[in-house]
């Protein structure tokens, strides 16, 4: 069945040119987006291509916002930047990527420790340094060139798991790397964007950590609730189990008495219990999602389909959101953007090699250095620009 969206696929790029030609802009802008779109749909009857799915979706994400902005920024009345949806979202983004991880990933610093250390030192010195350089020698405008070194300061995600699986290189070694980079993401990007960014916009290390520690630390731990649940034995499960029922309470008590509390909004104390109302959420999500998965545990297998929504649903608004910028400087943009990947690449490479590493080793972590989390770029891109009154979007294409 797949096969014949290759086929509509054809039959819109052929309309989308006539269109160009005719100078017909409903035809050619409709004709680019619902191709790309029937083109993701068709390649998946493909073996050689069925990889690129998700890049083809991607691709007409992009192009559905970059010609139809206004469509793609409020449907229906609803605001598809509202802060709280995408909040939702990218928590929804980083479970399912969460619940491909397991606690053990975290310990496997033991067995490649050096892989690991190298790793994380070109994950947190390469990317960062070269998008610094990279915004200063173009030139760009302070929201954009911060923006750029967002995308440098955030950790790896699991598109680095999968290219390094496709590539055959230390799967293991991957996804520690992976899962380490997450947890430390909140000190370590935070501090990071003060140290460049800073030179280009102000940033609040507190609201800042805080803000990644609820986009990244708290989903990753109702994942690995979920994960201990269904890995370890009866003396665990009583004891998730009983703190989700005092996080319940909690919430609970929060709910009835927070206006009670009086709290300054974005105060250091009203942030932290905020924290901990995240932190109670998680260990409910963790407990109810574990319950679903004995329902039915083939919902583990479906979860990374969500992430890849999120990611599509991110791509989509940043670029209607910031397709004035995009259209004006995107060329630049893009080639900032191969820049900058392609010296992750290489500058990881022979990192790892000059530490003596393996060639597979060093593939790996050329992977781990070059990708970075896409989810926790473009959440920050709209939520701190927010704050900031600046828009990052356009730097995240």
């Amino acid at each position: 069945m797949r096969k014949y969206f290759l086929w509509i696929a054809l039959i819109l790029f052929i309309a989308a040119g006539f269109g160009g030609l005719q100078n017909i802009d409903l035809l050619w802008k409709t004709g680019l987006v619902v191709g790309f779109s029937s083109l993701a749909i068709g390649v998946g009857a493909l073996k050689s291509l069925e990889g690129y799915q998700y890049t083809f979706w991607i691709i007409a994400a992009v192009f559905a916002g970059l010609l139809f902005p206004n469509t793609f920024l409020n449907i229906g009345g609803v605001d598809l930047r509202n802060k709280w949806l995408i909040l939702i979202i990218i928590q929804l983004v980083m479970f399912g990527m969460g619940t491909q991880m397991s606690i053990k990933d975290f310990t496997g610093i033991r067995k490649s420790g050096r892989g690991v250390l190298v790793g994380l030192l070109g994950q947190f010195t390469i990317m960062p340094i070269v998008g610094f350089i990279i915004a200063k020698t173009f030139g760009f405008d302070a929201e954009i060139a911060a923006g750029i070194v967002l995308i440098g300061s955030c950790s790896s995600g699991l598109a680095s798991n999968v290219m390094t699986y496709i590539a055959k290189g230390d799967l293991v070694l991957s996804v520690t790397v992976t899962a380490i980079s997450t947890i430390t993401a909140p000190i370590m990007t935070t501090f990071l964007m003060k140290l460049f960014a800073g030179t280009f916009i102000e940033i609040d290390f507190f609201n800042m950590m805080m803000s990644i520690v609820k986009i990244v630390l708290v989903p990753l731990s109702a994942a690995m609730i979920h994960d201990a649940l269904k890995t370890y034995g009866s003396g665990v499960t009583k004891k998730i189990n009983y703190l989700a029922i005092i996080s319940g309470l909690w919430l609970m008590l929060a709910f009835m008495l927070w206006d009670s509390f009086n709290l300054v909004q974005g105060s250091t104390t009203a942030v932290l219990l905020e924290i901990v109302n995240f932190i109670s959420g998680a260990f409910l999500v963790g407990v109810l999602y574990h319950l679903l998965y004995k329902t039915n545990n083939k919902v583990d297998v479906f979860m990374p389909y969500f992430s890849m929504f999120g990611i599509v649903y991110f791509t989509l608004v940043t670029t209607a959101a910031g397709s004035d910028n995009l259209i004006e400087i995107g060329g630049l943009l893009f080639l900032a953007a191969i820049l900058h990947n392609t010296a992750g690449y290489l500058f990881g490479y022979w990192l790892s090699r000059a530490s003596g590493l393996d060639k597979k080793q060093s593939q790996t972590i050329a992977f781990e250095v070059g990708l970075q989390n896409g989810g926790m770029v473009l959440w920050f891109s709209r939520v701190y620009g927010e704050i900031s009154n600046l828009r990052f979007s356009s730097s995240c294409f």
